[in-house]
């Protein structure tokens, strides 16, 4: 059994801007299933969204943050995110973090503007921020002493007091975590990892759905521990969607950034007709929901698999200069984003929804803290705006850690916690029922609790959702171990909380968009609480 000061549960902004800030306090472990750089974070295209220029405002930000939200974000918090952003940007630049400036090192940062943003504000390392921040935090991480980085290492299941035999019926508010139980991939083994507070950074479940632009390691896999921990799960069914990753074969569902339409791309359908207009008199600069329902109703009307963005039109120098990844990558696929447009369709994108938590990281569970895209902190509502999710995590990597280190020097482990139990467990002889219910998981969450739902299209996801559930846990309960299995019974779990709360909230509002309810009730304007 390893003993820490304090276990991190991702290797993302969220997770490596609090454990570089916590190892000033105590012995640091970060565990991460996959190499260390592989995160959402990595994937950011976009930017962090801050009021840095002279123009731009705290309160415009606020007020963008709330129009997004569709009347579901706490104030407060927004607020705080948007007043405390600026200060953590200019932190990352002083880890190393080198962000586009408008003529070269020392002058102004060069700012995007994305969709729900009144100004622009999107501070960016050309098309490829997340890589950027990434790489800095990573670089200062593994030259920190106090800080442990594990690699291979898979987050299995939150130690509490269920562990000991207390508190097994029923949620109460007196749980704590004790750390958490982690298989090591290589050996195959599981430790028990003791730590005096835990932090959940394990990004988002993207790959609930077919279609992702999250990476393969984005399983859902901190709300569902959480969740079998008893923690307050909130506002899961609100799932972005992305309105424009890219459609080819060899794409594996690439993001082309929210960025491409904010330089003046355009989007038309395979008849050549610009359609945005007719959906929102922002065009191309709504907010994703709008853009992804728009496309999703052209799609369903036209009976098409894709629409097509164009930005060729611009200068094509000024395509090649801002948006070098995507470029590459087209490149790579035989498509010239400077002379032709790009194929897109929607793709699930990020989960607003999560662990609750309040203003300073704290979750419903004594000793566990949340930040990052597996937290629910209030900033969103039912929609997040544009660039807001990295400015989120470095602001809450911030506010936690004096509560946790505050909670760490204060409490002690329980006698009697005890180690990873596989008494009456075998290595299975087939793992195709992994493979099998994944896939027919993803495509019942992509056909039935998409962009657009129904009383009946849940329904119909409940009760698969529920027999993939049974025959998992039935393997489970026999099968020694592996990333595969956790990782499908964490995805049906992610698959069973947005079911859960997209029906029992019986209105439409902001992603969540039902056919049964399509208007928005001021008596269902609350957070949905699991």
């Amino acid at each position: 059994m390893r003993t820490y000061d304090f276990l991190v549960i991702g290797s993302g902004v969220a997770g490596l801007s609090f454990a570089l800030r916590a190892a000033e306090h105590g012995h640091v472990a970060v565990v991460t299933k996959k190499e260390s750089a592989e995160s959402n974070t990595n994937y950011a295209q976009g930017g962090i969204a801050a009021a840095v220029a002279e123009g731009d405002s705290t309160e415009r930000h606020v007020a963008d943050t709330l129009e997004a939200g569709a009347g579901l974000c706490d104030e407060e918090v927004v607020r705080l995110v948007a007043e405390e952003g600026p200060e953590r940007v200019r932190e990352l630049a002083e880890m190393g973090a080198a962000f586009t400036r408008t003529d070269g090192e020392g002058s102004a940062y060069h700012l995007g503007r994305e969709g729900g943003h009144s100004a622009d504000r999107i501070v960016h390392a050309a098309d490829a921020t997340g890589y950027e921040v990434e790489c800095a935090l990573l670089s200062k991480t593994r030259a920190n002493e106090s800080i442990d980085l594990l690699e291979y290492h898979f987050a299995v299941d939150l130690i509490t007091e269920h562990h000991l035999g207390q508190h097994v019926s029923r949620v109460r508010p007196d749980v704590h975590c004790f750390g958490a139980y982690v298989l090591n991939e290589k050996t195959e083994a599981v430790e028990a990892f003791r730590a005096r507070a835990t932090l959940l950074a394990a990004g988002g479940s993207g790959q609930v759905y077919q279609h992702t632009t999250n990476p393969p390691v984005a399983t859902g896999d901190g709300v569902a521990m959480a969740y079998r921990a008893k923690a307050r799960v909130a506002n899961m069914e609100f799932v972005q969607f992305h309105p424009t990753s890219l459609f080819h074969p060899e794409g594996d569902s690439f993001l082309v950034s929210e960025a491409v339409r904010g330089e003046g791309g355009k989007l038309f359908n395979q008849d050549g007709e610009r359609f945005m207009p007719g959906y929102d008199e922002r065009a191309e600069l709504a907010p994703r929901d709008v853009v992804a329902r728009a496309i999703d109703d052209q799609l369903k009307k036209r009976g098409e698999d894709h629409v097509w963005l164009d930005i060729s039109h611009e200068p094509a120098a000024h395509i090649r200069e801002h948006f070098p990844t995507i470029r590459e990558k087209l490149d790579g696929l035989g498509i010239d984003m400077t002379s032709e447009p790009i194929p897109v369709v929607p793709a699930a994108h990020y989960q607003c929804g999560g662990v609750q938590t309040d203003t300073e990281g704290r979750t419903s569970i004594g000793g566990l803290f949340a930040c990052g895209e597996v937290a629910c902190t209030g900033l969103h509502g039912a929609n997040r705006l544009a660039s807001n999710s990295l400015v989120e995590a470095l602001v809450f990597a911030r506010r936690a850690l004096a509560p946790a280190v505050e909670y760490a020097g204060s409490h002690a482990f329980p006698e009697g916690l005890p180690e990873w139990d596989a008494s009456g467990t075998a290595r299975p002889d087939e793992r195709v029922l992994i493979s099998h219910n994944r896939a027919e998981l993803q495509r019942v969450m992509s056909n039935y609790v998409g962009i657009v739902r129904s009383d009946l299209r849940l329904e119909r996801a409940q009760r698969r959702t529920h027999l993939l559930h049974e025959e998992t846990e039935d393997f489970y309960r026999r099968s020694t171990v592996s990333t595969g299995l956790c990782e499908l019974r964490n995805l049906i779990t992610v698959a069973y909380l947005i079911v859960k709360t997209a029906r029992m909230r019986r209105e439409s509002r902001g992603l969540h968009y039902t056919l049964s309810c399509p208007e928005p009730r001021e008596e269902e304007c609350r957070p949905t609480l699991v």
